[in-house]
């Protein structure tokens, strides 16, 4: 795998044209390239953080076992911040846009009691906040947040290109989603594949049931700790040996 690659351009006034068609061009490169996703993220709240000015850009992932954003990537060094605690949806101002799929801005989060983490923002010299959603399909996946250090009204263009580098995300996350649901999937037809073979040997060598020998390797991948395929596949090359054996 290839790493990141440093910006090429350098932080300049929001209103150049060029500097944002650089940062999203960089971010659309960065989608269809081979890098793991932990590296795409990290690339994309760079980028964002440069574009933007920011003082700390996050991505929160939406974690639907629990209900709660989790921090994915930050350009942040600060363990205060990279550490604190989940949002659930619904909580505070990312857990509000989690909810509600629009973007919200605070002048300041240090005093707008909406905002969880205003200990953390005051030591971190946190300000104004823009976050926006991650949405695919409809669904929202998770928020995109852009701090600064100083009061700000983000502007409507602002607004937009977080929007778009969050659809952005949205897509790397969810491809990513899609081509690991894939492989499990697969996984899963192979063992079956496997387990019916294996059983298929069993009840020939024994004349036991379908449901005895399935029951058969289930007890013995409890007793050996080992899968169930891992027993299966056993089976079936202890049977190549013995039919290799007989030739």
């Amino acid at each position: 795998m290839t790493g990141i690659k440093k910006s090429k351009y350098r932080k300049k006034d929001l209103g150049d044209p060029k500097q944002i068609l650089d940062a999203l061009a960089e971010i659309s490169e960065a989608v269809t390239s081979d890098l793991y996703l932990d590296d795409i993220l990290k690339l994309i709240v760079n980028v964002t953080a440069k574009v933007m000015g920011s003082k700390i850009c996050s991505l929160l992932r939406l974690d639907k076992t629990n209900n709660e954003l989790v921090v994915k990537a930050t350009q942040s060094i600060s363990d205060v911040y990279n550490k604190k605690p989940n949002i659930k949806a619904g909580g505070g101002i990312a857990g509000m846009v989690a909810k509600e799929g629009k973007p919200i801005t605070v002048l300041d989060v240090r005093k707008d009691e909406r905002y969880l983490n205003r200990n953390i923002a005051k030591r971190e010299k946190l300000c104004s906040l823009l976050c926006v959603p991650l949405v695919f399909k409809g669904k929202v996946i998770g928020v995109l947040n852009s701090y600064t250090s100083k009061p700000h009204k983000f502007s409507k263009e602002e607004i937009n290109i977080l929007k778009s580098v969050a659809n952005q995300a949205a897509i790397v996350i969810e491809n990513f989603r899609l081509v690991v649901e894939s492989k499990v999937i697969k996984e899963e037809l192979e063992s079956r594949k496997v387990i019916e073979r294996a059983k298929g040997i069993l009840m020939r060598q024994e004349t036991i049931s379908e449901e005895e020998a399935y029951n058969k390797i289930r007890k013995y991948s409890m007793d050996s700790r080992k899968s169930m395929r891992e027993v299966s596949e056993a089976i079936i090359v202890s049977e190549d040996m013995k039919k290799s054996a007989q030739k």
